[in-house]
């Protein structure tokens, strides 16, 4: 069993950054694909990033390339999520999420363990 704890999260202007952190225990996640996704008020579940297991390939949402970047370091557990030139509609809760076999579960909704969520809140 897997379970994911995220922080960092808070209240930011736009045009702000912030940055995301996904703490890993119970077991290594250093095989697993790690991603992120967020869910807005009355909006469905939404992927966000991904990264392969090594960190060596990283996949995006298009809502978000070129502003966010997805890292791992796999000694530490963990995976993190550098988010800038914030916008209000990146106001969500952020999800980091792990899948046991690759990113393309992770980039088509699925996943096989998620984190509680923190509250990223971007103000105009």
């Amino acid at each position: 069993q897997v379970q994911l704890v995220e922080s960092g999260g808070g209240l930011v202007q736009a045009g702000g950054s912030l940055r995301l952190s996904c703490a890993a225990s119970g077991r290594t996640v250093s095989t697993y694909a790690m991603g992120w996704f967020r869910q807005a008020p009355g909006k469905e579940r939404e992927f966000v990033a991904a990264v392969n297991w090594s960190g060596g390939r990283t996949y995006y949402a298009d809502s978000v390339k070129g502003r966010f970047t997805i890292s791992r370091d796999n000694a530490k557990n963990t995976v993190l999520l550098q988010m800038n030139s914030l916008k209000p509609e990146d106001t969500a809760v952020y999800y980091c999420a792990a899948a046991l076999t690759a990113t393309s579960t992770l980039r088509t909704g699925g996943y096989d363990y998620r984190g509680q969520g923190t509250q990223v809140t971007v103000s105009a």
